[in-house]
């Protein structure tokens, strides 16, 4: 089926937002890894957590009322509240460009960042000052040869390595989920999502068909009403069984907006969670949007979310189409 995108909206790529740059760090063996977007000479941003379960860091830097205007990098990570130590090797990556905030002779960088919980995929390893190091080095090339392009990984990549789908009867009925990305433009307005799927829930595409998520073990997916039935009937719900789930999405784009107006778009951007992942936002989930803005282009705030929230759906579908299997877990594809 024709995405319905295509009849209003162009395609659109990282190449199309010179500001940033994009790089994951992945440790396949383990089971974990990070995707660290930089922007070097600073952007705009908001976010919004809507699930029960967050792990992340300097969010509270992002509300509008307060003083910091511009962050220099988004991380997502996988390895839950250990995962945060990430963001100390994106930190001095970019000080050692002289990339941040600057105070006197000082260079403060503003990293905020949001993990997933996957450690109970692979081996219980999470990334830290190493992986975010590299992951912030390799974004940082990216950036400065304008590289990364259509080219970014997706799948079992980054933050969407050790990514699972469908827990809500628990790990024996998941399947794989991973890292997605979509892009969408309108003359020379430009909209990328970034997405790491491990929701507890289940995914579906833009026709309703429920493409991941709990299987019966006979290569179907259920519906996850039908998980929900029977998770209480076996007194084995979502509630009572290890918090291994969370959705992390990042919106890039050059649209000129306030802290306010990037909020705002992230607001919106969760649209595309509650359309394409049943159920979201529960109490085991530590679902966040991040909303970037470059701010080169003249754009209205609603544009701009109602964009976020297309491109992110498509980047969803993508993450968990794009996964194989791994970890002993199938994979939609």
């Amino acid at each position: 089926m024709t995405n319905m995108n295509e009849a209003f909206f162009e395609r659109a790529s990282l190449a199309d937002l010179p500001a940033f740059g994009v790089a994951h760090e992945t440790n396949a063996k383990a089971g974990t890894g990070c995707t660290v977007v930089v922007m070097p000479q600073g952007a705009v941003c908001g976010a919004d957590v809507r699930g029960g379960g967050p792990a992340t860091r300097e969010t509270d830097l992002l509300r509008p009322e307060n003083m910091i205007q511009k962050v220099h990098s988004v991380v997502l990570s996988g390895g839950s509240a250990f995962g945060l130590a990430a963001s100390t090797g994106v930190m001095d990556a970019l000080a050692e460009k002289r990339i941040g905030f600057q105070l006197g002779s000082a260079c403060v960088p503003i990293v905020v960042e949001a993990c997933l919980f996957d450690l109970l995929v692979g081996e219980n390893v999470f990334p830290g000052h190493a992986e975010g190091y590299a992951a912030a080095t390799a974004a940082l090339a990216a950036w400065e040869a304008k590289a990364t392009g259509g080219t970014l990984a997706q799948g079992n990549v980054g933050a969407g390595c050790g990514a699972t789908v469908g827990k809500l009867l628990g790990p024996q009925a998941a399947m794989k989920g991973g890292f997605g990305w979509a892009g969408l433009k309108v003359k020379d307005l430009v909209v990328v999502a970034l997405v790491a799927v491990n929701a507890c829930g289940n995914v579906c595409d833009r026709t309703g068909r429920w493409i991941a998520g709990c299987h019966d073990g006979a290569g179907n997916v259920m519906d996850p009403r039908e998980a929900v039935c029977r998770a209480f009937a076996a007194a084995s719900a979502a509630e009572d069984a290890p918090c291994t789930n969370t959705t992390l999405g990042v919106v890039l784009t050059n649209a000129r907006l306030t802290k306010a107006e990037t909020t705002k778009a992230a607001s919106m951007a969760h649209d595309a969670y509650a359309r394409a992942i049943e159920p979201v936002h529960t109490m085991n989930d530590g679902d966040t949007i991040f909303v970037a803005a470059s701010g080169e282009v003249e754009a209205r705030m609603d544009a701009v979310g109602m964009m976020a929230c297309e491109a992110m759906r498509d980047a969803i579908v993508n993450a968990v189409t794009f996964a194989e299997p791994a970890y002993g877990l199938p994979a939609s594809r």
